[in-house]
């Protein structure tokens, strides 16, 4: 298997932002370390791995989640379970602390919702990695401590390193693998599903990826 190594001038030419040359500065060496970590050191694992990132954090410029809800209609809909009205969601608009703490309880290896493990071990990092079970098993995997140190995946190096463990650990490598001929797309959209549980921003998420696949000329290797 042959193992490419990402350059700043493709990973500058994948980004759109206005600071795009800063920004490939900034991740270009958290993004071999991590790809490297990982085993994406193909083109078309790396083509994959890097259009669902840019996606997920917003072009490498957001990697925490984003809690804020101003409306109360809003937490209805996205946590129906958990707001069973519009008056119940009131006190968590713009209540992002106390949100977390309430939606993420005892689940996903969480405590209650007084233990302030919601918050704490909240989606961070360039694939958003939550809960305290999943931040217990990057850091048995990787020997950073992110159950004492969560905040480590707000840096580059830990958003990166976190995104490729998890891109790992989920068997999205061998997805990626698959993602080629008359099926590409419904792969690679498998790859979407198994980061965020469905297939939001598909359309977005497949522009990515096909100038992800140009800039590393994957349909040519």
């Amino acid at each position: 298997m042959t193992t490419n190594i990402i350059t700043q001038e493709q990973l500058r030419a994948l980004l759109t932002a206005s600071d795009a040359e800063t920004r490939a500065e900034v991740w270009l060496e958290p993004l071999k370390q991590c790809m490297h970590a990982g085993s994406i050191t193909t083109a078309r694992r790396q083509a994959a791995f890097l259009s669902q990132i840019l996606l997920e954090s917003g072009q490498l410029k957001h990697l925490e989640e984003d809690l804020v809800y101003k409306h109360p209609a809003q937490l209805c809909a996205v946590w129906p379970r958990r707001f069973a009205s519009e008056v119940a969601a009131i006190p968590f608009c713009n209540n992002e602390q106390a949100l977390a703490n309430l939606v993420y309880a005892n689940r996903m290896g969480n405590g209650d919702a007084a233990s302030g493990d919601g918050w704490k071990y909240r989606g961070r990092g360039l694939i958003q990695l939550t809960g305290r079970e999943n931040y217990a098993r990057f850091s048995a995997a990787t020997g950073f401590d992110a159950l004492n140190n969560p905040d480590f995946l707000q840096h580059p190096v830990g958003a990166a390193l976190s995104a490729a463990w998890f891109w790992q650990a989920n068997g999205l490598n061998e997805l990626a693998d698959l993602a080629l001929g008359a099926k590409a797309d419904e792969q690679f959209d498998l790859i979407t599903h198994r980061i965020n549980g469905g297939t939001t921003a598909k359309d977005e998420r497949r522009a990515l990826w096909r100038r992800a696949k140009r800039v590393f000329d994957v349909d040519a290797t």
